[in-house]
């Protein structure tokens, strides 16, 4: 038996278009970038925290006398300088003093002098200093005729440095009377 061999010409190749030249990208698109795990980056935040908090706290103690005149502040300022041992500025409020009763009368057997009666109470929720007294001396039309501030050395002497809250003080002061007609006075603090 003979066996024939035929020869088949090869498949044709199936032909695709030619792909069009890509372009390789920049070497720095090409790096990758390690992913560093967050376990060591907690001193660095803890760091900048720290650094934050140090930042916070200097600006209270720079701003502390800004911030303790402040009602809503002045607990926090207190309890902060009681820790780091600053002081704080005491609480002024002249608004705060209610004057409970005044007079001005003429001084018995000194002519040409009157003598000024005023009692007041601090009405603040802090402990403030005692508060400087402007007395004011006017005319039967109102019209200012003098004017003076005392201070609290000049009036309250040794009686403390500050009135705490609810408490009452009365003083007591002599001014010459600066013209023949005064008829009127007014009491403010400052």
């Amino acid at each position: 038996m003979v066996v024939q061999a035929q020869r088949t010409p090869p498949p044709a190749a199936h032909v695709h278009p030619a792909a069009p030249a890509t372009r390789a990208a920049p070497s720095f698109a090409r790096a990758r970038v390690r992913d560093r795990p967050t376990a060591r980056r907690w001193p660095l935040y803890g760091g900048i925290a720290l650094l934050a908090l140090t930042l916070a706290l200097q600006l209270v103690l720079a701003q502390r006398d800004a911030l303790a005149a402040q009602a809503s502040w002045r607990p926090t300022v207190e309890a902060l300088c009681g820790a780091l041992g600053c002081s704080v500025p005491a609480w002024r409020e002249p608004s705060a003093f209610t004057m409970l009763d005044r007079s001005v009368l003429p001084k018995p057997g000194a002519p040409g002098v009157l003598t000024a009666r005023a009692s007041f109470r601090n009405d603040a929720r802090w402990p403030q200093p005692w508060p400087a007294l402007v007395l004011t001396l006017s005319d039967v039309d109102g019209a200012p005729m003098g004017r003076r501030a005392f201070l609290p050395a000049e009036y309250a002497g040794d009686a403390g440095r500050v009135l705490m809250p609810g408490e009452s003080a009365s003083v007591q002061l002599d001014v010459l009377e600066p013209a023949p007609g005064v008829v009127a006075f007014a009491f403010d603090f400052r």
